[in-house]
């Protein structure tokens, strides 16, 4: 959950620390509790640490300046062990000499006995965090190389973990080792970087490392070395960033958020590229499963948490339809505990933005005790759960940093109709020519998209104007219904208010007890060419809920004018086949939220309570 960052550099001077406040800038998005940094200064550690935003500790750093250095650390954090104070904050102090320092990602599970254990030595702690357990473990380890001493320590510990530490008697060397946890390794010249993803040193080099699960690393300003936790040597896989530092910044809007829902069109033609050939047959080379095996997939299980999950839902609609094949959609976080079904011929799809969610990453691990075939659909280049899977499609969404997912959702969206339409070509037949034709028409899809956010304009109004509500419904049938309660969500992170997405067929089994005067509900209505008469039975649920007071929000097709008579604002999207609707009309959604949340003086990039990627249990 929480952003670190490392650095090593050739030479004493400002720019570690300028390193690592710079990539703590762009990490705070994994956590915001607390921020603090650590800095070798000849023959000690200085560290300067601050509850709440990094503002805080910026100011901390102005007021008490560090002196110049070559290495450094730094955390910002979303607190589990310990409230977010300025004791709790990351950086923790080991040893008796106060030479070294630790900063960590994670949870620690056996850290209660391992503080009795240095207790009973004579260790004494001053926070209430795991993390101070595993910096004065390492203390006592230390005997003069760091490596070593991190190799001993990780024997010991159980859980999830991402670890940095330093130490004043190897001023040039930042030590890493991660596990169920996510850590990226910088290539530069001169100088080399540690980060919970490539964001934290994107503005200094664009060459990484991955480094798989259970290993350490060590990294110089001549290098970087890999070993695992045996200590047996080890390589981690090099690759490029294909984004630079400018795709990461605001360009010129006011949030992030914003710019990431006007991101959306180029998003979802990046999720497209390269994805099919000439004569519009889908060539998916980032598959690593053969057309064999997935020929003989006879059920495929969506595993994913919040709006990923949503992006599952969706699939569950498009995979049936177009390649009849039974789709199970399942909380991630359920899947282990509710005895699930699968074998080899079983596929189990998770979704994740980070590629680093905790349950998804343990029900990623599950599927393959149970004997499945395992596809990643991630936006993060090198993360875990893409390396624990058989194969995986990258969304090539681009960096998002509003923990509130709006272009990463219609990326995974996108990648999940590839992979229905891919498993219909390998069908062949009727589903292939069906499967042609819905690609063909995918390509489309992003000009629809800058169409619809080209006129957000009532939108926004009607969301000022609504600055004041303290509940909105939403609801949607058939890939309406994952709409509505995405729409809700994201109400829920940003503007802290009561919401719900209902599908509309259960109005009248009891949620329509919730309308009156007044209450507002939005309504997704599917076009009028939706099979099985969708249409006129949304249109007669608005009729339902408007005869009882309700202030009723409608997305239609633009022409749609039977909706007219029913609704207090109607907001048009393009037409667009119905299983593709998702992709247009989440927008709305996405857009009202964020101007209510700005209305109300929220913040809409760091939501309360949450963190961008959710990397414990």
């Amino acid at each position: 959950m929480c952003g670190i960052v490392g650095y090593v550099g050739p030479a004493t001077n400002t720019k570690a620390l300028d390193v690592v406040m710079e990539g703590l800038a762009r990490l705070e998005y994994r956590g915001y509790d607390s921020a603090g940094v650590a800095l070798v200064a000849g023959d000690r550690v200085d560290v300067r640490k601050k509850a709440g935003k990094l503002a805080n500790l910026v100011g901390e750093i102005d007021e008490h300046p560090f002196t110049d250095s070559r290495t450094a650390i730094g955390h910002t954090r979303w607190a589990t062990h310990g409230g977010p104070t300025d004791v709790n904050a990351h950086p923790h102090r080991g040893g008796d000499d106060g030479k070294l320092a630790l900063i960590h990602n994670g949870i620690i599970e056996n850290f209660a006995v391992l503080r009795d254990e240095l207790q009973a030595q004579g260790v004494q702690f001053k926070s209430q965090t795991d993390t101070e357990v595993v910096a004065q473990l390492l203390g006592t380890l230390y005997d003069g190389d760091l490596t070593e001493a991190m190799r001993k320590t990780v024997a010991r510990l159980e859980g999830a973990f991402t670890l940095l530490a330093v130490h004043a008697d190897q001023p040039d060397v930042v030590v890493g080792a991660r596990r169920n946890s996510p850590l990226v390794v910088g290539l530069g010249e001169g100088e080399n970087f540690l980060g919970s993803d490539v964001a934290a040193f994107i503005g200094y080099t664009r060459e990484a490392l991955e480094l798989e699960q259970d290993q350490i690393v060590t990294i110089t300003p001549e290098g970087a070395t890999v070993i695992n936790f045996d200590g047996t040597p080890a390589t981690g896989k090099q690759f490029h960033v294909d984004w630079d530092a400018a795709a990461a910044e605001k360009g010129g809007y006011a949030t992030y958020m914003e710019k990431e829902i006007f991101d959306q069109p180029q998003a979802v033609a990046d999720t497209l590229l390269g994805r099919s050939n000439a004569a519009g047959d889908l060539q998916l080379d980032d598959l690593r499963i053969s057309e064999e095996q997935l020929a003989a997939v006879d059920r495929v299980t969506i595993v994913a948490c919040g709006t990923a999950a949503y992006a599952g839902m969706v699939a569950k609609y498009a995979i049936e339809h177009w390649a009849r094949i039974p789709v199970e959609v399942s909380l991630a976080h359920e899947f282990r505990y509710c005895d699930p079904i699968a074998d080899e011929k079983t596929l189990v799809v998770s979704i994740s933005q980070s590629g680093e969610t905790m349950d998804t990453l343990m029900a990623v691990k599950h599927a393959h005790d149970l004997g499945a075939l395992t596809l990643s659909i991630c936006n993060t280049h090198g993360s875990t759960i893409p390396r624990e899977s058989d194969a995986v499609l990258y969304t090539h969404a681009g960096p998002e940093i509003a923990v509130a997912s709006t272009k990463a959702f219609l990326g995974q969206i996108t990648a999940c109709y590839i992979l229905g339409l891919y498993l219909a070509q390998l069908k062949g037949g009727s589903y292939a020519d069906d499967a042609k034709q819905v690609i063909a028409e995918l390509q489309d899809v992003p000009s629809k998209i800058a169409d619809v956010l080209s006129d957000v304009s009532r939108v926004r109004e009607v969301a000022r104007f609504m600055a004041d509500t303290r509940s909105v419904l939403f609801l949607g049938r058939h890939v309406g219904y994952p709409i509505a309660m995405e729409g809700a969500l994201k109400l829920k992170e940003l503007a802290y208010i009561h919401a719900e997405g209902f599908a509309a067929g259960e109005l009248k089994h009891g949620p329509i007890a919730l309308i009156e005067p007044g209450q507002p509900v939005f309504v997704i209505v599917p076009g009028p060419d939706t099979p099985h008469g969708l249409h006129g039975k949304v249109v007669s649920n608005i009729q339902e809920i408007r005869a009882r007071g309700a202030r009723t929000l409608v997305i239609a097709e633009e022409g749609d004018t039977s909706v007219d008579e029913f609704a207090d604002e109607v907001f048009r999207i393009p037409h667009t086949s119905p299983m593709l609707q998702p992709l247009l009309t989440v927008l709305p959604l996405q857009v009202f939220a964020l101007e209510l949340s700005t209305a109300k003086g929220l913040d809409v990039d760091q939501p309360r309570n949450l963190a961008k990627s959710v990397t414990v249990e």
